[in-house]
């Protein structure tokens, strides 16, 4: 439990996120960039995802960001085979009936971001650490995080899913995220991760016919020049088909998905990455992607 001055810190925070977000955006964003947001002519896609929690139609954020609900949406468009099956749903972590569970699969919870644990029986794993870790998880608003309010409207619960064996590829020590930014059903390029881990992950920014640009990004110690390894993955057609499909009559939204020896998953779908003040892309290309975002009236 946090001190008693920690817990009215906290409650001041999500008190001012909930009822004067604006203000509170203005005092983070002042703090990482040195400047205010243009409310008033927004340009970048900070700027304008910002905008679009604050002011625009967020009423379909929440299921679309659920981890369990965006499965029924995309079946829903007729992508059943691309969902990475569910082995199991629940409350909370002492129902998890492990026993009923293959050797090896991911549980996460459906609301948030950092939850997930790959485990795998075979190597043995902390029950008890992971599920209350778990538990601590499901306890948090993650809304009020980073000020992603639309993530409260989600009713928190776990999840276990099979587990994606990626094999060997030569250049990538986790399965390879291919993560598409669209633009009301166009897709414009994709951000592809891979050799993930807690310290780092490798990335680049290649366009739609997979030309490489890492002109377009700030290379940090966690966000590491990938040097353009990650091959033309062979469902690229299909992933950008999907992502159009997907995005439709959304402003902007980030269409992940993975691929696993020739066959293409649904990996989930991002309305505010780093929740809106992403500091990996050079000013230019932040203006570029948002210049393609489409505000509507406020």
């Amino acid at each position: 439990m946090p001190s008693p001055i920690n817990f009215c810190i906290l409650k001041a925070r999500e008190f001012l996120m909930k009822h004067f977000r604006r203000l509170w955006v203005d005092m983070v964003w002042k703090r990482d960039f040195g400047y205010l947001p243009d409310w008033k002519n927004p340009r970048d896609l900070n700027e304008k995802i910002q905008w679009l929690i604050s002011y625009g139609d967020t009423s379909r954020w929440s299921d679309l960001a659920d981890k369990i609900k965006v499965k029924e949406f995309v079946k829903s468009r007729g992508y059943e085979d691309l969902v990475v099956p569910t082995l199991g749903i629940w409350d909370k972590a002492a129902d998890i009936d492990y026993d009923k569970l293959p050797d090896k699969f991911v549980l996460k919870c459906n609301h948030d971001s950092g939850s997930t644990h790959i485990i795998d029986k075979q190597k043995g794993f902390d029950k008890e650490a992971v599920n209350r870790d778990l538990d601590y998880h499901l306890g948090i608003k993650y809304g009020y995080a980073h000020g992603e309010l639309y993530y409260n409207g989600i009713e928190p619960k776990i999840l276990a899913e099979e587990y994606l064996d990626f094999g060997e590829n030569g250049f990538s020590t986790s399965v390879v995220d291919y993560k598409i930014w669209c633009f009301d059903g166009k897709p414009y390029s994709i951000w592809a991760c891979h050799s993930r881990s807690a310290e780092c992950t490798y990335v680049n920014i290649y366009d739609l016919d997979w030309n490489v640009h890492p002109e377009y990004s700030i290379f940090t110690d966690h966000y590491r020049n990938g040097e353009g390894k990650v091959p033309r993955p062979k469902t690229l057609d299909r992933m950008l088909e999907v992502a159009a499909d997907l995005s439709t009559g959304l402003p902007e939204v980030r269409v992940d998905f993975y691929e696993i020896d020739g066959h293409l998953y649904f990996g989930e779908m991002t309305f505010a990455t780093l929740a809106g003040r992403i500091n990996f892309y050079t000013p230019e290309y932040l203006k570029e992607l948002g210049d393609h975002v489409k505000l509507p009236i406020k």
